[in-house]
């Protein structure tokens, strides 16, 4: 998937009024996923995200992963946003959705691994209602 398909494909599932607003949520969703997993595995993520995606996961993801749930991970992303929780938590899924169809089955099975369970959710289709 390249980089503009990537950003379209969250705006068109996040509502977001244009491609700016899209990549900047898409940054920050990224940036909070890269502090939660391993090095290595920010690392093998990087390497399948289109454009500018692949250096920032891959930058902000070089420290030992840090341990937090959902609630924590999308108060991070709201932080980052100017956006309530629950808005982080659509944000996320726009992202995360549009992220697991971009890459490998495998690289998903991974990533999903290395996170609790209930972050399983937040990779499904953002059906969540504002």
């Amino acid at each position: 998937m390249r980089y503009d398909e990537f950003l379209a494909q969250v705006r068109e599932r996040g509502e977001y009024r244009d491609q700016q607003e899209a990549e900047q949520v898409t940054r920050a969703v990224l940036g909070v996923l890269a502090t939660r997993i391993t090095p290595v595995k920010a690392q093998e993520l990087a390497a399948q995200l289109p454009g500018p995606l692949g250096p920032a996961v891959a930058e902000a993801g070089e420290e030992a992963p840090e341990t937090f749930g959902v609630s924590q991970f999308c108060e991070r992303v709201a932080e980052q946003t100017g956006a309530r929780p629950r808005t982080a938590e659509w944000d996320a899924s726009a992202v995360l959705s549009t992220l697991a169809d971009a890459v490998s089955g495998g690289e998903l099975n991974q990533l999903i691994s290395q996170l609790p369970s209930g972050y399983a959710s937040l990779f499904g289709k953002a059906e969540l209602s504002r």
